[in-house]
């Protein structure tokens, strides 16, 4: 058993030991929210602290609010990669995730990659392209089995298809999907942890069939001082496709709580592994209503 195989296996039981734990130490039963959906809202005094699935790549278990709607989105994003003398930039404007409450423990989600921007350099060849376009959309159902409400963890399933509407030749063309367990757990000291382990099937690069991906993270926050609050996470996408690498970054970022429904957020992702892209920056926004 090769190790990144074991690091799947190994994350997996985290998050399966960490989710028993949980739900044999949950605190104080939260209130009955069972009444509300999408057209009959959650009053603001029993909605719950905004939990957005961003920065971090690692998705958040917590629902939005039956009734309540939240958009999350990059205002940029950049991401520089070089390997064997090509140099591939891409820019990403605007993409978003908007979602909607529709009941206690489910929320919806459409995410549209908005406009992109990808300039590939050859240095042996001194050639360069760029392609330019808006991209896929991404529905995505949350649903979240136990701790929305309160609790030492928090667990749910994220389902999603990507449906391929991107214009310049920015996407694969392909229909594509898979699955997100996400984790989440309370630590002693203020700290956060999510846990995040998923697969998906997507179409090969030369386009004859398909192959699976195995992702998995891990994350840890803490406020800083204030409204500041900052966190690290490692992220691992294992590939099928023959001739895929293993990609491994290292993530870094703060949030800052501007009030209790608008969040604003910058991070740097590193990639840790030769198949990972070198550098990401980005900074954006989540806003709930």
């Amino acid at each position: 058993m090769n190790a990144r195989a074991m690091q799947f296996i190994v994350l997996t039981g985290l998050c399966a030991g960490a989710a028993m734990a949980g739900a044999e130490n949950a605190d104080q039963p939260p209130p009955d929210k069972s009444g509300y959906h999408l057209f009959n809202p959650t009053p603001e005094t029993l909605m719950r602290e905004l939990t957005p699935d961003r920065p971090d790549k690692t998705e958040s278990p917590y629902t939005v609010d039956a009734g309540h709607f939240q958009i999350e989105m990059d205002f940029a994003r950049f991401t520089q990669d070089e390997s064997a003398g090509v140099r591939v930039r891409t820019w990403s404007v605007a993409p978003i995730n908007f979602k909607v409450g529709l009941f206690n423990q489910a929320d919806f989600q459409l995410i549209y990659d908005n406009y992109l921007n990808v300039r590939a350099e050859d240095h042996a060849a001194q050639t360069a392209a760029t392609q330019s376009g808006f991209g896929d959309l991404t529905a995505r159902l949350k649903i979240n089995l136990w701790g929305d409400d309160g609790g030492g963890t928090a667990f749910g399933l994220l389902p999603f298809v990507k449906f391929p509407i991107n214009t310049g030749h920015v996407g694969n063309n392909a229909v594509e999907g898979g699955m997100i367990l996400p984790l989440a757990v309370k630590l002693p000291a203020g700290w956060d942890m999510g846990l995040e382990a998923g697969a998906s099937a997507l179409r090969n690069g030369n386009d004859n069939g398909r192959h699976a991906e195995i992702f998995n993270s891990a994350t840890f926050g803490h406020d800083i001082i204030g409204k500041l609050g900052g966190y690290v996470e490692f992220f691992s996408n294992m590939s099928t496709e023959h001739g895929a690498g293993w990609v491994g970054t290292l993530d870094i970022g703060l949030t800052y709580d501007v009030t209790d429904n608008v969040q604003v957020d910058t991070g740097v992702n590193f990639g840790v592994t030769r198949a990972a892209d070198d550098e990401e920056f980005f900074a954006g926004l989540t806003v709930r209503f």
